[in-house]
């Protein structure tokens, strides 16, 4: 029988979508760092002639294919989650709908991987695959803090609603962070890890780029500042304030690494790590302005 009510399974599984969407990013990074973008060289098949990898394919036909697999992985946890919400379709639609959209979204990013393939690995593809895995992310934040009631209908009000520059730092700090993931999409077109040694680049300066993918990021910092200075004075175990540090931590590390990355040459492995910075302030950014925007009605 369906649940009537938000079980710790479906919690449990709201946090375990919201991982793997991390790691799907973090796959898709290693796919492109080890140039196996083409290591399934068709779609939807890995051959022409096989659905999976060969061991003729050797290494990079593994890493390619099981980013594939990762996808049908997480296909299968929104399917299970959309049908444990079923009965709770009416009154909680905000989990239902998150679901369907992490459901629905799962194959339209498997359709667009294959035209990432079959168009050998044209950066612009390649950044709107991984900005679909982006959204994703945000998707499946909002669906965790909405199992866990700590926004939503169910989420407990607060003692003393956030004001109106707690709300608008939060929102201008999760635009800027979204767009500085955007503008790192350009910066990975204009640079060395193309996924394959004859893939295409975007032909854009990759000094210009990464000044222009900084500018958000600038921005983000100053509001971040702001939020945390504003958000302390909550005290102790406030959902807001905790926010706004977890926020804080991963803007520091990111940029860390993203300036470490930038003057050592592109190592692969800092790359890999940055990629896994963005999805981590991708759900930072997006509960940082889903507990200020959400709860202070």
């Amino acid at each position: 029988m369906l649940p009537t009510t938000v079980t710790p399974v479906l919690r449990r599984m709201s946090v375990a979508s919201l991982i793997g969407q991390g790691v799907l990013i973090v796959s898709g990074g290693a796919v492109r760092l080890t140039a196996s973008g083409l290591g399934c060289p068709t779609w939807p098949k890995c051959t022409a002639d096989s659905l999976v990898n060969t061991p003729e394919m050797g290494i990079h036909g593994i890493i390619e294919f099981g980013n594939r697999t990762l996808t049908f992985v997480l296909a299968a946890i929104a399917a299970v989650m959309l049908v444990m919400l079923w009965n709770m379709r009416k009154e909680r639609r905000d989990l239902f709908w998150l679901a369907f959209g992490l459901l629905a979204s799962i194959p339209a990013q498997a359709v667009i991987g294959g035209i990432t393939v079959l168009t050998h690995l044209n950066p612009w593809v390649v950044s709107l695959h991984f900005l679909v895995s982006a959204a994703l992310v945000v998707l499946a934040m909002l669906l965790v803090n909405r199992t866990y009631g700590r926004t939503g209908r169910t989420s407990v009000p607060y003692v003393a609603a956030p004001g109106a520059a707690l709300r608008r730092l939060a929102g201008l700090a999760a635009v800027c962070g979204y767009l500085a993931v955007v503008l790192g999409t350009v910066v990975t077109g204009s640079g060395p890890h193309a996924g394959d040694a004859n893939a295409p680049r975007n032909d854009l300066s990759p000094y210009l780029a990464a000044r222009v993918h900084v500018l958000p990021v600038y921005v983000l910092v100053v509001a971040v500042v702001i939020l945390v200075v504003l958000a302390w004075k909550r005290g102790n175990g406030d959902i807001i304030r905790n926010a706004a540090i977890l926020l804080a931590v991963s803007v520091v590390a990111q940029g860390a690494i993203g300036y470490w990355q930038y003057f050592t040459g592109l190592p692969s492995l800092l790359v890999g790590i940055h990629m896994l910075g963005s999805s981590v302030l991708l759900a930072t950014a997006t509960n940082m302005a889903d507990v200020t925007l959400r709860r202070a009605k």
